[in-house]
């Protein structure tokens, strides 16, 4: 695998649990991955820096911000780099109807993209970094696999079950 990575930028210590859902994905294709809390409404400059001095090193990058309320940190990430950038913003049980405009409604030359799912945006940025990379496409490959496997194993359990409800009474195995 090529040398690729994922940054994550959590506007907040609370965003904690959703980001590192986000890094157990990232652990299944095998990409890694740096988490770093920063704010683009309380701490701009320092965030700024951290985007300029990643995308310095030249090292093939895919940001991931995780933002509720006002999402000002995936536009202004976007702003500041060449690379990928997907919003993965936290479930908000009382605001996500009105928080969810922030991440959709960016500015013209604003290009992040928008994912709900962590191990979606996950997945995303696996596949933005397997474009030139054949290891991680088949790290992804099998990921989709097992997906598959899942469901039709799934799928077996509850047709299993449903021949065995509707044999009579008398003709269903014994415990």
């Amino acid at each position: 695998m090529n040398r690729v990575r994922v940054i994550i930028f959590a506007g907040s210590p609370a965003d904690k649990a959703h980001f590192e859902t986000i890094q157990k994905a990232l652990e299944v294709f095998g990409i890694p991955c740096l988490a770093r809390i920063a704010s683009a409404h309380k701490t701009p400059k320092r965030l700024l820096d951290m985007i300029k001095s990643y995308d310095s090193e030249g090292i093939p990058t895919v940001y991931i911000t995780v933002a509720g309320r006002s999402n000002a940190l995936s536009g202004l990430v976007d702003a500041a780099t060449q690379y990928p950038v997907l919003a993965c913003p936290p479930p908000s049980e009382q605001w996500s109807a009105y928080d969810i405009w922030s991440s959709l409604r960016m500015p013209s030359g604003i290009a992040s993209a928008l994912i709900l799912d962590p191990v979606n945006a996950a997945l995303c940025a696996a596949k933005l970094l397997a474009l030139k990379d054949e290891a991680l496409r088949e790290n992804i490959r099998r990921f989709q696999q097992q997906q598959i496997d899942r469901l039709i194993e799934e799928d077996r359990l509850i047709e299993k079950n449903e021949t065995m409800e509707k044999k009579p009474m008398q003709e269903r195995p014994r415990p």
